[in-house]
């Protein structure tokens, strides 16, 4: 079952732990996310993935807190890249930010050494050879272990690969964003890297629990992404409530139908869902060992894609600074 990222053996299913600090709302208290991130080792979880914009540093410093003395029970990713401080905002994965974003996750996260750390976004200003440059003297200095890209276009994947190997991809893939289908997943599949998929369930949607986006709070980042509008979201919701049946019909939860399907893309692709729930957690990990059959998949693949979804999945602002091929 386990899968290679950076030579290592890890559970398909890793953790995102981004909305324990942010970006879905309010976050639970302290003390249970602290409970979450530990529970998730004791049930097997080994591979998680945090960010420098997490909470802006948060996120780093709670998995430091929580985790403490159980560090080399796990496989740590962490990003840089995007920026947002004050009027200050977009992306920058020049060497000096790089440099600088290391050595801030190495002291937040209190460890000598990031399994895999990740630029979160292209940055066009910036020739890649340099940016890849840097990594790899972080990785020649041993406070990396390797680096990854995310939401980069496969020419772009292919120049950084040519000039270090290239860790992982990690880009928004499940029923709902196929946008990897275009190039990205077969160019990872042919030059031998890790596909880590984020937003999985597509952000909570394809759960089945979420009836109503207006009940969500403002600082939800849902609130201001078209899928979950009042334009689109009840044809979503219809096909999220057939797709939650299917998934009931096959025994599972729709989570679960909806994790299945992305691992069964390729055997290098790992899923990285997050949570705050406690059961969900626990769900979401078994995923990879439950049984469904390959017509259920195809099914469910059938009923919820590009064709069928409505909606972009960014709003407009945020567009510009996904470098994935998009759908015409």
């Amino acid at each position: 079952m386990a899968r290679m990222i950076a030579g290592k053996e890890l559970h398909p299913v890793g953790l995102g732990c981004m909305n324990v600090s942010w970006a879905y709302g309010t976050p639970p208290a302290h003390e249970d996310c602290v409970a979450l991130v530990n529970q998730a080792l004791d049930l097997g979880y080994d591979h998680l993935d945090t960010a420098r914009i997490y909470g802006a540093g948060k996120n780093e410093a709670l998995i430091a807190e929580a985790l403490k003395g159980r560090r080399n029970a796990f496989f740590l990713a962490s990003k840089c890249g995007i920026v947002v401080e004050g009027p200050k905002r977009g992306v920058d994965c020049s060497p000096e930010t790089i440099r600088t974003a290391i050595e801030t996750s190495l002291r937040t996260l209190e460890t000598d050494y990031i399994d895999l750390y990740y630029m979160h976004r292209f940055d066009p200003k910036v020739p890649i050879a340099d940016s890849v440059g840097e990594f790899t003297r972080a990785i020649e200095a041993g406070k990396i272990g390797t680096y990854g890209v995310s939401e980069w276009s496969s020419p772009h994947i292919r120049e950084a690969h040519a000039v270090h190997p290239v860790g992982a991809v990690q880009t928004e893939y499940s029923l709902w964003t196929r946008n990897v289908e275009l190039a990205v997943l077969d160019t990872c599949k042919e030059l031998g890297i890790p596909f880590v998929a984020f937003s999985p369930v597509g952000r909570g949607a394809l759960c089945g629990e979420l009836k109503d986006p207006s009940t969500l709070e403002e600082q939800d980042l849902r609130t201001k992404m078209p899928r979950f509008n009042a334009e689109n979201w009840p044809k979503n919701l219809t096909l999220i409530e057939r797709f939650a049946a299917l998934a009931k019909q096959a025994g599972v939860t729709p989570a679960q139908l909806a994790l299945k399907w992305v691992l069964s893309r390729g055997e290098n692709v790992h899923v990285i869902p997050g949570t705050t729930n406690p059961q969900h957690l626990t769900d979401n990990y078994h995923a990879a060992e439950i049984d469904v059959s390959q017509a259920v998949l195809d099914e469910a693949g059938r009923l919820i894609n590009h064709d069928t979804v409505a909606g972009h999945r960014y709003h407009d602002a945020i567009r510009p600074t996904i470098d994935t091929e998009e759908f015409a």
